[in-house]
């Protein structure tokens, strides 16, 4: 049996689009995001990275999960509506240090506690999310 035969609870998280389902697709990806950005919100140590951002968050939302969708193995939303990301180009006006991925990171953590995910796959995402955060630093 082929990797792409096989039920989703027996896929690779990583491999097609395992992880998206395991999101539970972009229904379940818009609801981590929206969890995520309410974390921001109301976290004190979240002030300084939610300061970066436009008052009004529907289109960063928005961005963040067309862009998650697609990194997940799903429809390339980001794509489709914004074009392409490079993540280093778009953060490059940014102030973001170490701290600044790190309480990013916690925000994603705080999100994925409420999401109805497999342990396993709520340790594999945020390991993963590591990259693009690191990769959206502008600074030491």
């Amino acid at each position: 049996m082929s990797n792409s035969d096989k039920p989703v609870s027996e896929k690779t998280y990583g491999e097609c689009d395992a992880s998206f389902i395991a999101a539970g697709g972009e229904e379940g990806i818009r609801k981590l995001v929206d969890a995520f950005y309410d974390a921001m919100e109301v976290l004190p140590e979240a002030k300084g990275i939610l300061s970066m951002h436009k008052t009004d968050l529907i289109i960063t939302r928005d961005k963040l999960a067309s862009f998650l969708c697609g990194w997940l193995g799903g429809p390339k939303r980001y794509k489709e509506k914004y074009g392409t990301i490079h993540i280093p180009r778009a953060h490059a006006h940014l102030d973001i240090g170490i701290e600044e991925r790190d309480v990013w990171l916690k925000c994603m953590t705080v999100a994925l506690e409420q999401q109805n995910y497999a342990e396993a796959f709520k340790s594999y995402l945020l390991r993963e999310l590591f990259t693009p955060a690191e990769r959206s630093r502008t600074r030491d």
